[in-house]
């Protein structure tokens, strides 16, 4: 899954808005940028500018370096490659905990890097079957 940094930079953009509970209008007009181009750039459809991008994290009272080291986790957290279980165990070390495997779902449904989780992958399936009971059971 490849994420594209503009929609990174939008989605953390979007989140910091959000979570201070302003309106794009509001952001707009602090950071001097037009309405309509600030919703493109949280949208993820336009390339904001360093000197755009420092307006809105000004606006935001989001430091530039803090937005960019989120959005490079929030990357890093999606492209890493996964390894199969069997690569696993051929480098795990003797006291090192295994791990299974599993893929990275949004914990909520939506566009948020930031709500992304690790689901374990199942390996095994557990199968019962239902009979006859094996003994017999004597009542007293």
């Amino acid at each position: 899954m490849t994420v594209l940094l503009r929609e990174a930079i939008g989605d953390r953009l979007r989140h910091a808005r959000t979570t201070q509970r302003r309106t794009l209008r509001e952001v707009s007009r602090t950071a001097r940028v037009s309405l309509g181009y600030l919703s493109e750039v949280e949208r993820g459809r336009k390339e904001a500018s360093s000197e755009l991008l420092a307006a809105i994290c000004e606006a935001l009272d989001l430091p530039l370096f803090e937005l960019l080291h989120l959005v490079a986790s929030d990357i890093g957290a999606v492209q890493r490659p996964v390894t199969s279980p069997a690569e696993l165990t051929e480098r795990a070390q003797p006291a090192a905990p295994s791990l299974e495997g599993g893929t990275l779902v949004p914990a909520v449904i939506g566009n948020d890097l930031s709500d992304l989780r690790i689901q374990p992958m199942l390996t095994h399936r557990l199968t019962t079957t239902i009979g006859k009971p094996r003994g017999t059971v004597v009542a007293a």
